[in-house]
């Protein structure tokens, strides 16, 4: 189940991407964190984490132009899928539950929330501290990352609450 949402991450994040060309390099509109959250809420935190991380590590790993962002986004795709993970299982305790969907939103909000946050702040950290360029690290900054990555939450969380409801509901038939 973890390899499926991984390679759907990869698909996702691929081949359901708009680009958009920035001063500093690019950003994009992606549908990659969708399966990182439904692994997560359908598996467990460890698992979703692990699919993001490997889907969208990969399909960086494959595109010239996020190949430097390889580490930061393992590391961020993991920890989205932990956290909305964790919330969902350890937190609202989906498992014990027959009627879920706002803990079920909630959670992914919260994996969302924390990517909003922190895809910015660490792709700074990552561009100033570890590759040393201080100009494409202040380009993180800017209200174009912002904004696409509050697009991208925005949509993950739509579209990976219906999901994760509606495969959870089959799964437990």
């Amino acid at each position: 189940m973890t390899a499926l949402m991984a390679a759907l991450c990869y698909v996702a994040f691929t081949f359901l991407q708009i680009k958009i060309p920035t001063p500093a390099g690019y950003t994009s509109f992606h549908l990659g964190n969708v399966f990182c959250v439904v692994a997560a809420i359908l598996i467990d935190g460890v698992s979703g984490g692990i699919a993001g991380a490997i889907g969208m590590g990969i399909a960086d790993l494959f595109d010239p132009a996020y190949v430097l962002t390889v580490p930061k986004t393992i590391i961020i795709k993991f920890l989205i899928g932990f956290i909305t993970g964790t919330m969902a299982h350890k937190v609202f305790k989906i498992d014990e539950k027959e009627n879920c969907e706002k803990e079920i939103m909630m959670s992914i909000f919260v994996g969302m929330m924390f990517n909003v946050v922190a895809e910015p702040l660490l792709s700074f950290l990552y561009y100033d501290l570890i590759l040393n360029n201080s100009d494409k690290a202040t380009s993180y900054l800017t209200m174009a990352k912002w904004i696409t990555t509050l697009v991208n939450a925005t949509l993950t969380i739509i579209i990976g609450t219906t999901l994760s409801i509606a495969i959870r509901k089959r799964i437990k038939r």
